[in-house]
Protein backbone atom coordinates (compact mmCIF):
# COMPACT_ATOMS: atom_id res chain seq x y z
CA UNK A 1 0.00 0.00 0.00
CA UNK A 2 1.31 3.43 -0.93
CA UNK A 3 1.92 5.94 1.83
CA UNK A 4 1.09 8.77 -0.53
CA UNK A 5 -2.22 10.52 -1.05
CA UNK A 6 -4.21 9.51 -4.13
CA UNK A 7 -6.10 11.77 -6.56
CA UNK A 8 -9.73 10.71 -6.22
CA UNK A 9 -12.30 11.94 -8.75
CA UNK A 10 -15.95 11.18 -7.94
CA UNK A 11 -19.38 11.74 -9.42
CA UNK A 12 -23.02 11.23 -8.53
CA UNK A 13 -26.00 10.86 -10.86
CA UNK A 14 -27.91 13.25 -8.59
CA UNK A 15 -25.95 16.28 -9.90
CA UNK A 16 -24.90 17.37 -13.42
CA UNK A 17 -21.46 16.57 -14.83
CA UNK A 18 -19.14 19.47 -15.53
CA UNK A 19 -17.96 20.93 -18.81
CA UNK A 20 -15.87 18.43 -20.78
CA UNK A 21 -17.29 15.65 -18.61
CA UNK A 22 -15.18 16.94 -15.72
CA UNK A 23 -15.33 15.22 -12.35
CA UNK A 24 -17.87 16.78 -10.03
CA UNK A 25 -15.35 16.63 -7.21
CA UNK A 26 -11.71 15.68 -6.97
CA UNK A 27 -10.41 14.86 -3.52
CA UNK A 28 -6.75 15.02 -2.69
CA UNK A 29 -5.28 14.94 0.79
CA UNK A 30 -7.57 17.04 3.00
CA UNK A 31 -9.58 18.98 0.40
CA UNK A 32 -12.33 18.28 -2.13
CA UNK A 33 -12.23 20.58 -5.16
CA UNK A 34 -15.64 20.85 -6.83
CA UNK A 35 -16.43 21.67 -10.42
CA UNK A 36 -18.41 24.91 -10.56
CA UNK A 37 -22.10 24.11 -10.46
CA UNK A 38 -24.50 25.60 -12.98
CA UNK A 39 -28.25 25.77 -12.28
CA UNK A 40 -28.90 22.59 -14.26
CA UNK A 41 -31.84 20.29 -13.52
CA UNK A 42 -30.11 16.90 -13.61
CA UNK A 43 -33.24 15.17 -14.98
CA UNK A 44 -33.61 17.42 -18.01
CA UNK A 45 -30.00 18.47 -18.44
CA UNK A 46 -31.24 22.02 -18.96
CA UNK A 47 -31.26 25.18 -16.86
CA UNK A 48 -33.91 25.09 -14.16
CA UNK A 49 -37.05 27.08 -14.94
CA UNK A 50 -37.26 30.49 -13.26
CA UNK A 51 -35.10 33.48 -12.49
CA UNK A 52 -31.95 34.03 -10.48
CA UNK A 53 -33.53 32.85 -7.21
CA UNK A 54 -34.44 29.47 -8.68
CA UNK A 55 -31.08 29.21 -10.43
CA UNK A 56 -29.14 29.96 -7.24
CA UNK A 57 -31.22 27.40 -5.37
CA UNK A 58 -30.42 24.78 -8.01
CA UNK A 59 -26.67 25.55 -7.88
CA UNK A 60 -26.58 25.08 -4.12
CA UNK A 61 -28.73 21.94 -4.33
CA UNK A 62 -26.27 20.49 -6.82
CA UNK A 63 -23.35 21.30 -4.51
CA UNK A 64 -25.24 19.72 -1.61
CA UNK A 65 -25.92 16.55 -3.61
CA UNK A 66 -22.25 16.20 -4.55
CA UNK A 67 -21.25 16.78 -0.91
CA UNK A 68 -23.74 14.16 0.30
CA UNK A 69 -22.46 11.66 -2.24
CA UNK A 70 -19.01 11.77 -0.62
CA UNK A 71 -20.39 11.70 2.94
CA UNK A 72 -19.97 15.40 3.60
CA UNK A 73 -22.33 18.22 4.53
CA UNK A 74 -22.63 21.90 3.64
CA UNK A 75 -20.91 22.91 6.88
CA UNK A 76 -17.79 21.24 5.48
CA UNK A 77 -17.57 23.94 2.79
CA UNK A 78 -14.44 26.04 3.29
CA UNK A 79 -14.79 28.43 0.35
CA UNK A 80 -17.65 29.51 -1.91
CA UNK A 81 -17.26 31.49 -5.15
CA UNK A 82 -20.38 33.08 -6.55
CA UNK A 83 -20.34 34.28 -10.15
CA UNK A 84 -23.42 36.21 -11.20
CA UNK A 85 -24.34 37.71 -14.56
CA UNK A 86 -25.80 40.84 -12.95
CA UNK A 87 -24.41 42.27 -9.71
CA UNK A 88 -27.92 43.52 -8.86
CA UNK A 89 -28.95 39.88 -8.44
CA UNK A 90 -26.52 39.41 -5.58
CA UNK A 91 -29.03 40.26 -2.85
CA UNK A 92 -31.40 37.55 -4.10
CA UNK A 93 -28.58 35.01 -4.40
CA UNK A 94 -27.43 35.76 -0.86
CA UNK A 95 -30.97 35.19 0.46
CA UNK A 96 -30.72 31.69 -0.96
CA UNK A 97 -27.16 31.35 0.36
CA UNK A 98 -28.42 31.92 3.92
CA UNK A 99 -30.75 28.93 3.59
CA UNK A 100 -27.78 26.63 3.05
CA UNK A 101 -25.46 28.36 5.55
CA UNK A 102 -27.75 29.49 8.40
CA UNK A 103 -25.10 29.43 11.16
CA UNK A 104 -21.62 28.73 9.83
CA UNK A 105 -20.44 30.89 6.92
CA UNK A 106 -17.47 29.82 4.75
CA UNK A 107 -15.09 32.27 3.10
CA UNK A 108 -16.68 33.89 0.07
CA UNK A 109 -15.78 35.48 -3.26
CA UNK A 110 -18.41 37.32 -5.29
CA UNK A 111 -18.26 39.02 -8.66
CA UNK A 112 -20.35 39.65 -11.75
CA UNK A 113 -18.83 38.17 -14.89
CA UNK A 114 -19.53 38.88 -18.54
CA UNK A 115 -20.76 35.42 -19.50
CA UNK A 116 -21.47 32.02 -18.00
CA UNK A 117 -21.88 28.65 -19.73
CA UNK A 118 -25.39 27.93 -21.03
CA UNK A 119 -26.20 31.63 -20.55
CA UNK A 120 -26.84 30.95 -16.86
CA UNK A 121 -27.50 33.83 -14.45
CA UNK A 122 -25.36 32.34 -11.69
CA UNK A 123 -22.64 29.72 -11.19
CA UNK A 124 -21.24 28.60 -7.85
CA UNK A 125 -17.89 27.00 -7.07
CA UNK A 126 -16.93 25.30 -3.82
CA UNK A 127 -13.98 23.87 -1.94
CA UNK A 128 -14.86 21.40 0.81
CA UNK A 129 -12.81 19.85 3.59
CA UNK A 130 -11.82 16.17 3.43
CA UNK A 131 -10.96 15.25 6.99
CA UNK A 132 -10.17 11.62 6.29
CA UNK A 133 -7.53 12.40 3.69
CA UNK A 134 -6.87 10.30 0.59
CA UNK A 135 -4.14 7.81 1.47
CA UNK A 136 -5.78 4.55 0.32
CA UNK A 137 -7.23 2.60 3.24
CA UNK A 138 -5.40 4.81 5.75
CA UNK A 139 -7.24 7.75 7.29
CA UNK A 140 -4.56 10.33 8.01
CA UNK A 141 -5.78 12.39 10.90
CA UNK A 142 -9.38 11.60 11.67
CA UNK A 143 -11.79 14.52 11.64
CA UNK A 144 -9.60 17.59 11.44
CA UNK A 145 -10.92 20.74 13.05
CA UNK A 146 -11.89 23.70 10.90
CA UNK A 147 -10.64 26.94 12.49
CA UNK A 148 -12.48 30.20 11.79
CA UNK A 149 -11.25 33.71 12.50
CA UNK A 150 -12.44 37.32 12.23
CA UNK A 151 -10.82 40.58 13.27
CA UNK A 152 -12.33 44.04 13.66
CA UNK A 153 -9.26 45.42 11.91
CA UNK A 154 -10.67 44.23 8.57
CA UNK A 155 -14.19 44.53 7.10
CA UNK A 156 -16.78 42.21 8.62
CA UNK A 157 -19.22 40.53 6.23
CA UNK A 158 -22.16 38.94 8.09
CA UNK A 159 -22.40 36.30 5.35
CA UNK A 160 -18.80 35.10 5.38
CA UNK A 161 -15.90 34.32 7.69
CA UNK A 162 -12.75 36.33 7.04
CA UNK A 163 -10.49 33.30 7.40
CA UNK A 164 -11.16 29.57 7.50
CA UNK A 165 -8.16 27.33 8.15
CA UNK A 166 -8.31 23.62 7.51
CA UNK A 167 -5.36 21.26 7.55
CA UNK A 168 -2.37 23.22 6.19
CA UNK A 169 -4.20 25.96 4.28
CA UNK A 170 -5.89 29.20 5.30
CA UNK A 171 -8.60 30.44 2.94
CA UNK A 172 -9.56 34.12 3.05
CA UNK A 173 -12.73 35.84 1.95
CA UNK A 174 -11.99 38.03 -1.08
CA UNK A 175 -11.26 41.50 0.23
CA UNK A 176 -12.93 44.58 -1.16
CA UNK A 177 -11.31 48.02 -0.72
CA UNK A 178 -13.41 48.74 2.36
CA UNK A 179 -12.11 50.96 5.15
CA UNK A 180 -12.89 48.81 8.25
CA UNK A 181 -13.46 51.87 10.42
CA UNK A 182 -15.91 53.52 8.03
CA UNK A 183 -17.26 50.25 6.55
CA UNK A 184 -17.27 51.98 3.17
CA UNK A 185 -15.29 51.65 -0.04
CA UNK A 186 -12.35 54.05 -0.14
CA UNK A 187 -13.48 56.65 -2.65
CA UNK A 188 -10.20 57.36 -4.43
CA UNK A 189 -8.65 55.56 -7.41
CA UNK A 190 -7.38 52.10 -8.27
CA UNK A 191 -4.06 52.49 -6.43
CA UNK A 192 -5.75 53.43 -3.17
CA UNK A 193 -8.31 50.65 -3.56
CA UNK A 194 -5.59 48.09 -4.25
CA UNK A 195 -3.68 49.21 -1.16
CA UNK A 196 -6.83 48.93 0.97
CA UNK A 197 -7.53 45.38 -0.21
CA UNK A 198 -3.98 44.33 0.62
CA UNK A 199 -4.07 46.13 3.98
CA UNK A 200 -7.24 44.22 4.86
CA UNK A 201 -5.60 40.93 3.87
CA UNK A 202 -2.53 41.79 5.94
CA UNK A 203 -4.71 42.64 8.96
CA UNK A 204 -6.56 39.33 8.74
CA UNK A 205 -3.35 37.33 8.48
CA UNK A 206 -1.64 39.35 11.21
CA UNK A 207 -4.56 38.58 13.53
CA UNK A 208 -3.54 34.90 13.38
CA UNK A 209 0.23 35.63 13.41
CA UNK A 210 0.76 34.89 9.72
CA UNK A 211 2.89 37.17 7.52
CA UNK A 212 2.01 38.17 3.95
CA UNK A 213 4.85 36.00 2.68
CA UNK A 214 2.90 32.92 3.77
CA UNK A 215 0.44 33.63 0.95
CA UNK A 216 0.77 30.99 -1.74
CA UNK A 217 -1.85 32.16 -4.26
CA UNK A 218 -3.37 35.55 -5.13
CA UNK A 219 -6.35 36.14 -7.42
CA UNK A 220 -7.07 39.74 -8.43
CA UNK A 221 -10.50 40.61 -9.80
CA UNK A 222 -10.40 43.89 -11.72
CA UNK A 223 -13.14 46.04 -13.20
CA UNK A 224 -10.69 47.23 -15.87
CA UNK A 225 -7.74 45.09 -16.95
CA UNK A 226 -6.12 48.31 -18.15
CA UNK A 227 -5.56 49.22 -14.49
CA UNK A 228 -3.14 46.33 -14.05
CA UNK A 229 0.03 48.45 -14.34
CA UNK A 230 -1.12 50.68 -11.46
CA UNK A 231 -2.17 47.65 -9.43
CA UNK A 232 1.30 46.16 -9.95
CA UNK A 233 2.95 49.32 -8.63
CA UNK A 234 1.07 48.92 -5.36
CA UNK A 235 1.43 45.13 -5.30
CA UNK A 236 5.23 45.43 -5.34
CA UNK A 237 5.14 47.51 -2.16
CA UNK A 238 3.48 44.60 -0.30
CA UNK A 239 5.42 41.66 -1.81
CA UNK A 240 7.93 40.43 -0.86
CA UNK A 241 7.18 41.29 2.76
CA UNK A 242 10.23 40.04 4.67
CA UNK A 243 14.00 40.00 4.40
CA UNK A 244 14.08 36.29 3.65
CA UNK A 245 11.42 36.60 0.95
CA UNK A 246 13.21 39.58 -0.59
CA UNK A 247 16.47 37.65 -0.65
CA UNK A 248 14.92 34.85 -2.71
CA UNK A 249 12.56 37.18 -4.61
CA UNK A 250 9.46 35.28 -3.51
CA UNK A 251 6.11 36.12 -5.06
CA UNK A 252 2.93 34.02 -4.71
CA UNK A 253 1.28 32.38 -7.69
CA UNK A 254 -0.97 34.97 -9.36
CA UNK A 255 -4.08 35.21 -11.52
CA UNK A 256 -5.71 38.43 -12.72
CA UNK A 257 -9.28 38.41 -14.03
CA UNK A 258 -11.33 41.24 -15.50
CA UNK A 259 -14.93 41.13 -14.26
CA UNK A 260 -18.07 43.04 -15.21
CA UNK A 261 -18.91 44.38 -11.74
CA UNK A 262 -17.86 44.00 -8.12
CA UNK A 263 -19.94 44.49 -4.96
CA UNK A 264 -20.36 48.07 -3.75
CA UNK A 265 -19.06 49.43 -7.06
CA UNK A 266 -15.47 48.53 -6.21
CA UNK A 267 -12.74 48.65 -8.84
CA UNK A 268 -10.87 45.67 -7.41
CA UNK A 269 -11.23 42.68 -5.12
CA UNK A 270 -8.39 40.38 -4.02
CA UNK A 271 -8.65 36.77 -2.88
CA UNK A 272 -5.77 34.86 -1.30
CA UNK A 273 -4.90 31.41 -0.03
CA UNK A 274 -2.17 31.20 2.60
CA UNK A 275 -0.17 28.45 4.21
CA UNK A 276 -1.12 27.22 7.66
CA UNK A 277 2.13 25.60 8.67
CA UNK A 278 0.97 24.40 12.07
CA UNK A 279 -1.99 22.60 10.56
CA UNK A 280 -5.30 22.18 12.35
CA UNK A 281 -5.81 19.72 15.22
CA UNK A 282 -5.71 16.83 15.78
CA UNK A 283 -2.67 16.66 13.49
CA UNK A 284 0.42 15.74 15.46
CA UNK A 285 2.71 18.73 15.91
CA UNK A 286 5.78 16.78 14.85
CA UNK A 287 4.10 16.16 11.49
CA UNK A 288 2.89 19.66 10.91
CA UNK A 289 5.26 22.28 12.27
CA UNK A 290 6.87 24.85 9.99
CA UNK A 291 6.29 23.31 6.58
CA UNK A 292 8.33 24.89 3.79
CA UNK A 293 6.86 26.99 0.97
CA UNK A 294 8.66 26.23 -2.29
CA UNK A 295 8.32 28.49 -5.33
CA UNK A 296 9.55 27.44 -8.73
CA UNK A 297 9.98 28.85 -12.24
CA UNK A 298 11.15 27.24 -15.46
CA UNK A 299 12.34 29.12 -18.53
CA UNK A 300 10.34 26.67 -20.64
CA UNK A 301 7.14 28.53 -19.69
CA UNK A 302 6.36 32.28 -19.54
CA UNK A 303 7.85 34.07 -16.53
CA UNK A 304 6.00 36.89 -14.78
CA UNK A 305 8.40 38.98 -12.65
CA UNK A 306 5.62 39.49 -10.07
CA UNK A 307 4.55 35.87 -9.77
CA UNK A 308 5.91 32.40 -9.26
CA UNK A 309 4.78 29.93 -11.89
CA UNK A 310 4.06 27.43 -9.17
CA UNK A 311 4.10 27.60 -5.38
CA UNK A 312 4.26 24.26 -3.61
CA UNK A 313 3.08 23.98 -0.03
CA UNK A 314 2.14 20.86 1.88
CA UNK A 315 0.21 18.62 -0.53
CA UNK A 316 -0.61 21.13 -3.27
CA UNK A 317 1.02 22.98 -6.15
CA UNK A 318 -0.69 26.30 -6.90
CA UNK A 319 -0.09 27.36 -10.51
CA UNK A 320 -0.38 30.93 -11.82
CA UNK A 321 -2.81 31.52 -14.68
CA UNK A 322 -1.11 30.72 -17.96
CA UNK A 323 -1.53 32.85 -21.06
CA UNK A 324 -1.14 31.36 -24.57
CA UNK A 325 2.33 32.84 -25.04
CA UNK A 326 4.99 31.40 -27.31
CA UNK A 327 8.01 31.36 -24.98
CA UNK A 328 10.45 31.83 -27.88
CA UNK A 329 8.82 35.04 -29.12
CA UNK A 330 7.10 36.33 -25.99
CA UNK A 331 3.98 36.87 -28.09
CA UNK A 332 0.64 35.11 -28.32
CA UNK A 333 0.79 31.83 -30.20
CA UNK A 334 -0.50 31.95 -33.78
CA UNK A 335 -4.03 30.69 -34.42
CA UNK A 336 -7.42 30.86 -32.73
CA UNK A 337 -9.00 29.55 -29.56
CA UNK A 338 -7.94 25.92 -30.18
CA UNK A 339 -4.27 26.82 -30.52
CA UNK A 340 -4.41 29.23 -27.58
CA UNK A 341 -6.08 26.67 -25.29
CA UNK A 342 -3.48 24.07 -26.29
CA UNK A 343 -0.67 26.50 -25.50
CA UNK A 344 -2.07 27.27 -22.04
CA UNK A 345 -2.34 23.57 -21.21
CA UNK A 346 1.15 22.93 -22.60
CA UNK A 347 2.53 25.58 -20.23
CA UNK A 348 0.74 23.98 -17.28
CA UNK A 349 2.11 20.57 -18.29
CA UNK A 350 5.63 22.01 -18.61
CA UNK A 351 5.44 23.69 -15.20
CA UNK A 352 4.04 20.55 -13.56
CA UNK A 353 6.82 18.43 -15.08
CA UNK A 354 9.46 20.95 -13.98
CA UNK A 355 8.62 20.09 -10.37
CA UNK A 356 8.71 16.34 -11.01
CA UNK A 357 4.98 15.82 -11.39
CA UNK A 358 2.72 14.76 -14.25
CA UNK A 359 -0.37 16.27 -15.82
CA UNK A 360 -2.47 13.51 -14.21
CA UNK A 361 -1.74 15.18 -10.84
CA UNK A 362 -3.96 18.17 -11.73
CA UNK A 363 -7.02 18.25 -9.47
CA UNK A 364 -8.72 21.52 -10.50
CA UNK A 365 -8.66 23.71 -13.61
CA UNK A 366 -10.08 27.25 -13.76
CA UNK A 367 -10.63 28.57 -17.27
CA UNK A 368 -11.23 32.23 -18.11
CA UNK A 369 -12.43 32.66 -21.66
CA UNK A 370 -13.18 35.68 -23.82
CA UNK A 371 -16.02 34.11 -25.80
CA UNK A 372 -18.24 31.62 -23.99
CA UNK A 373 -19.26 30.16 -27.35
CA UNK A 374 -15.72 28.72 -27.52
CA UNK A 375 -16.37 26.39 -24.58
CA UNK A 376 -16.92 23.33 -26.77
CA UNK A 377 -13.60 23.83 -28.57
CA UNK A 378 -11.79 24.31 -25.26
CA UNK A 379 -13.54 21.26 -23.84
CA UNK A 380 -12.25 19.13 -26.72
CA UNK A 381 -8.70 20.40 -26.13
CA UNK A 382 -9.07 19.74 -22.40
CA UNK A 383 -9.94 16.11 -23.05
CA UNK A 384 -6.74 15.59 -25.07
CA UNK A 385 -4.68 16.56 -22.02
CA UNK A 386 -6.85 14.61 -19.56
CA UNK A 387 -8.01 11.49 -21.42
CA UNK A 388 -8.25 9.33 -18.29
CA UNK A 389 -8.01 11.43 -15.12
CA UNK A 390 -10.56 14.24 -15.24
CA UNK A 391 -9.95 17.25 -12.95
CA UNK A 392 -12.72 19.44 -11.60
CA UNK A 393 -13.37 22.49 -13.80
CA UNK A 394 -14.73 26.02 -13.54
CA UNK A 395 -15.33 28.20 -16.62
CA UNK A 396 -16.32 31.87 -16.69
CA UNK A 397 -16.46 34.43 -19.48
CA UNK A 398 -14.39 37.60 -19.29
CA UNK A 399 -14.39 40.50 -21.77
CA UNK A 400 -10.66 41.18 -21.72
CA UNK A 401 -7.58 39.12 -20.91
CA UNK A 402 -3.98 40.34 -20.69
CA UNK A 403 -2.27 40.72 -24.08
CA UNK A 404 -5.73 40.50 -25.68
CA UNK A 405 -5.61 36.71 -25.35
CA UNK A 406 -8.72 34.61 -25.94
CA UNK A 407 -8.14 32.43 -22.88
CA UNK A 408 -6.10 31.96 -19.70
CA UNK A 409 -5.98 28.86 -17.51
CA UNK A 410 -4.86 28.22 -13.94
CA UNK A 411 -4.58 24.94 -12.07
CA UNK A 412 -4.29 23.32 -8.66
CA UNK A 413 -2.05 20.26 -8.66
CA UNK A 414 -1.47 17.44 -6.22
CA UNK A 415 1.87 17.23 -4.40
CA UNK A 416 1.78 13.69 -3.05
CA UNK A 417 5.00 13.83 -1.08
CA UNK A 418 4.16 17.10 0.66
CA UNK A 419 6.74 19.72 1.61
CA UNK A 420 9.14 19.08 4.48
CA UNK A 421 9.33 21.09 7.70
CA UNK A 422 11.96 23.79 7.96
CA UNK A 423 15.16 22.84 9.77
Amino acid sequence: MSGYNAVLGRNTEKAPRGVGNASQTVAFSHYNHFSAQLPIDVKSGKLVIGGVKEQAMQCFKNIEEVAKSINHVMDDVVRIKIFVKNIKDLEVVEQVYKIFFPTYQPTKTVCAVFELPMNALVQIDAVISNGEGTIPNAPQAGDLIKLTSNTLKAPIDPLSTQLVAFSHYSNLTAQLPIDPDMQRIVVTGIKEQTAQCLKNIKSILSSVDVPLDDIVKVTIFLKNIGDMAQVNEVYKTFFPDSGIARTVGYFPALTTVEVAELPMGALISIEVVASHGDGTPPQIIEDRHGLVIRANNTDKAPINPLASQTVIFSHYNNISAQLPIDVATGKLVSGGIKEQAEQCFKHIKTIVESVNHVIEDVVKVNIYIKNIADVEVVSNVYKTFFPTTIPAVSIVGTANISMNALIQIEAVVANAEGTPPSL
